[in-house]
């Protein structure tokens, strides 16, 4: 009896293809659209008074959270294309620019309903290394943000993709300033810091071969 030869999809290719399939039929512009509704929810559910009885903490916390989710996700599309196959390159721009104003309206919760004295601020940002290591990575962003089209990338050339590079200290400083902000001892920081170094880990052998060259 002749056997059939016919190779069989393995089980990462029965994951990998439906996701890239997927990928391919949402458009990029649709993130932007989404991203909008859960920052449009905070603001209701605190109007609404369902954010305890420190809104504003809530609304700055959770957006900072945000922030950090989405700089996980964007760290995590390089690795996820070379190694399991998952292709979602496409979507690294908005996520990037996404993540940008969740940061910005992170500060801006703080700046303009918490703080709200500007010479506090000043101080809070000078003397205060949790706030200090905050307002760095938002800095850093500022850039990445404005170069985050196809204009800057003509323009600007191999400097561009080095220029880009700034999201690594701005992520890990983003998980220092949370684990810089809790009080105690918290597992979940420590967590997100160790998936974003695990992610810079594999980026490693890329580095060290540009590096030789």
């Amino acid at each position: 009896m002749p056997q059939d030869t016919t190779a069989q999809p393995s089980l990462k290719d029965r994951i990998v293809q439906p996701i890239n399939e997927g990928a391919r039929k949402v458009p990029a512009w649709l993130l932007y659209i989404v991203s909008v509704i859960p920052p449009v929810w905070l603001f209701v559910a605190a109007l609404m008074g369902q954010l305890g009885v420190d809104p504003v903490k809530r609304m700055e916390h959770q957006m900072g959270e945000w922030a950090l989710w989405l700089l996980i996700a964007g760290l995590a599309i390089t690795p996820l294309r070379k190694h399991l196959g998952i292709n979602l390159i496409k979507f690294r721009r908005a996520i990037g620019v996404i993540t940008f104003f969740y940061v910005l309206w992170h500060f801006l919760i703080w700046l303009v309903l918490d703080v709200q004295i500007m010479s506090q601020i000043l101080a809070d940002i000078i003397k205060r290394p949790y706030v200090t290591v905050g307002f760095a990575a938002f800095i850093m962003l500022i850039p990445l943000a404005v170069t985050s089209n196809n204009w800057s990338v003509r323009k600007l050339g191999p400097g561009w993709r080095k220029l880009h590079e700034l999201v690594y200290a701005a992520v890990i400083l983003g998980a220092l300033h949370y684990i810089m902000l809790v009080k105690g001892f918290q597992l979940e920081p420590y967590i997100y810091m160790a998936v974003i170094l695990g992610l810079l880990a594999l980026r490693v052998p890329d580095w060290m071969k540009r590096w030789k060259r």
